[in-house]
C-alpha cells in the first residue's frame, strides 16, 4: 500500500480528534493583559471509574526515515494529546476507531508551526513520529491500567513513510 502525508487541518483530522491550533481560536487578554489565553484548545476525554488526568513530558528522539510502520495502538480509556514545546514538526499516522484498524482507511499528518494533536479514545495511532529531536507534552489517563491496546500488522500490511 502506499500513503501520502498530508498537511493536517481541523476538518481533516476531525475524525480522528483535535488538531490543536491556538491561532483558530479566539484568545481572552487575561491577568490586566499581560497574557494571552486559548482556552479549550482539546477535548480531554477520560473513561471508567478513575477519571484522572496527567500530563506529561516526552523527551522524543529524531526518527530516521524511511519509517518503517508495522504497528498501531490506541487507548480504550482516554483521549492523547500530543502537543510539541516549540516549534517541532512531527508525523501522524491515524485509523479511525474500530475493533481493528481499517488500513484502508488510514491517513498521514504533518503538523507544523507548533501545533499538536488530541486523539480520540480508541483512534489506532502510530507512537509519537518526531522529525528532530524534540520535547512533547502529552495528556492522557493517570491510571494507564488497560488503556493500551497494539494492533501488529501482517507482513504485507507493513509499509514505509519518508518525509
Amino acid at each position: 500500500m502506499s500513503y501520502n502525508i498530508e498537511e493536517i487541518t481541523k476538518e481533516k483530522f476531525s475524525k480522528f480528534g483535535d488538531f490543536i491550533n491556538p491561532e483558530e481560536v479566539q484568545s481572552t487578554n487575561i491577568n490586566l493583559n499581560t497574557t494571552k489565553s486559548y482556552f479549550d484548545l482539546a477535548n480531554i476525554e477520560i473513561h471508567g471509574e478513575d477519571k484522572r488526568v496527567r500530563i506529561n513530558l516526552f523527551a522524543a528522539k529524531k526518527r530516521n526515515f524511511p519509517l518503517k510502520i508495522d504497528m498501531l495502538e490506541n487507548h480504550p480509556f482516554s483521549s492523547q494529546v500530543f502537543f510539541p514545546l516549540g516549534n517541532n514538526p512531527f508525523i501522524v499516522v491515524v485509523c479511525p476507531a474500530n475493533e481493528k484498524p481499517n488500513l484502508n482507511h488510514l491517513s498521514i499528518f504533518k503538523v507544523d508551526n507548533g501545533f499538536g494533536v488530541n486523539f480520540k479514545p480508541r483512534v489506532w495511532h502510530f507512537p509519537l513520529i518526531s522529525i528532530d529531536d524534540a520535547k512533547f507534552i502529552t495528556i492522557d489517563k493517570k491510571n494507564d491500567e488497560g488503556n493500551l491496546e497494539i494492533y501488529n500488522f501482517s507482513n504485507d500490511e507493513v509499509f514505509s513513510i519518508d518525509v
